[in-house]
């Protein structure tokens, strides 16, 4: 007969293990977000730069695809209504068309809904460039009360559910380890992203006419609007709006304040990039947006007050809207003509380029 002694050393382990059991494990891992397969290369049109993508998030057939399957889901929306692809239609030039876009609820948002074409070109994301890059700008809408309403949590698991979806994470970034998802909200902004870098356009008249050497591709009023828009005495509008020799972004990926949204005492009613930075020269200031396929994406500016590109033209020869901010680059245009005024919006017309994707 055992001994209360051999009782005891032999109910150690059992013991020991419970204790153990009970207690908090340390948390797993993240899963890894490099994407397996092999990288592709983003084919960038007449009169747009190589794409460059992050080194740890490289593009691939994979992830483009998974990216593009997610983009046009509702399953990122709390009430499956929302899709990105709802603010950035497709048949829209990847805007909305909307002065500012709906989200769940019928919830008005705050800003204008800009283009994804040629995202892959800003330094920063969002009107105000709170997001350094398309990674981290994917998550913000499906998080905002006002978009997409939604939680990480509750991202995670709706994605989970789809067996096609888990399907195309494990293609694109691996198999999960037993019990655990393949699907990650990092891996979900990354796949989004990878996505989004493919979605450029060039190729335009402009384009054809400056960098492929085609002299008919532009109208006589678009060259007339080309001269004005380049020269620091009349228009001066590649002053923020860069053209380079060899290509053009037509941003120049900074922020500037310019008067648009003030209300009727004279105040500004959004602060813009001061909201991220704090600095107060930043007051009102917002990111200058590209100007590629312009004539598709109004209404124009962040807050979507001007309709048309006439009225964007007027609002500039106006000078902007005073306000202790205002940037110094900004000045009346009234010396331009109407036929002038005419010229511009001729050549802001052949800023319309092909898609690549």
């Amino acid at each position: 007969m055992a001994t209360i002694t051999q009782l005891w050393f032999a109910a150690v382990p059992v013991i020991l293990g419970l204790m153990l059991s009970g207690c908090s494990s340390a948390p797993e891992p993240p899963l890894p977000v490099r994407p397996l397969g092999k990288a592709v290369v983003i084919q960038a049109p007449l009169g747009l730069p190589p794409v460059q993508a992050p080194a740890d998030n490289p593009a691939t057939a994979e992830t483009i695809a998974l990216g593009e399957k997610l983009f046009f889901s509702p399953l990122l929306s709390a009430d499956g209504s929302l899709s990105c692809a709802s603010c950035h239609d497709p048949r829209k030039a990847f805007a909305d068309g909307r002065k500012v876009s709906a989200g769940v609820g019928g919830k008005l948002g705050q800003r204008n809904a800009p283009t994804v074409h040629n995202s892959a070109y800003s330094s920063t994301q969002f009107w105000d460039g709170r997001a350094l890059s398309l990674e981290a700008q994917a998550s913000g809408p499906m998080m905002n009360s006002l978009e997409m309403a939604h939680t990480l949590e509750g991202v995670e698991r709706r994605c989970s559910e789809s067996p096609e979806l888990r399907a195309m994470f494990e293609a694109a970034f691996g198999p999960a380890p037993p019990r655990r998802s393949p699907v990650t909200m990092a891996r979900i902004t990354y796949a989004i992203a990878s996505y989004e870098r493919t979605l450029i356009r060039g190729n335009s008249p402009f384009d054809r006419y400056l960098y492929g050497g085609r002299k008919d591709a532009l109208s006589m009023a678009a060259q007339r609007g080309l001269a004005l828009f380049r020269d620091s005495q009349k228009a001066n509008c590649a002053a923020c709006h860069i053209i380079e020799s060899q290509y053009a972004l037509l941003t120049d990926n900074k922020f500037h304040n310019l008067g648009v949204g003030m209300n009727p005492e004279g105040d500004l009613t959004d602060p813009g990039r001061y909201g991220v930075t704090k600095r107060e020269g930043d007051q009102g200031a917002f990111r200058t947006p590209t100007l590629r396929n312009v004539a598709e994406t109004a209404p124009y500016m962040h807050d979507g007050s001007l309709k048309t590109l006439k009225e964007v033209v007027d609002f500039y020869v106006g000078g902007g809207n005073a306000n202790p901010h205002r940037d110094k680059l900004i000045k009346p245009l009234t010396h331009l003509t109407g036929q002038e005024r005419a010229d511009l919006i001729a050549f802001l017309e052949s800023l319309t380029g092909a898609p690549v994707h």
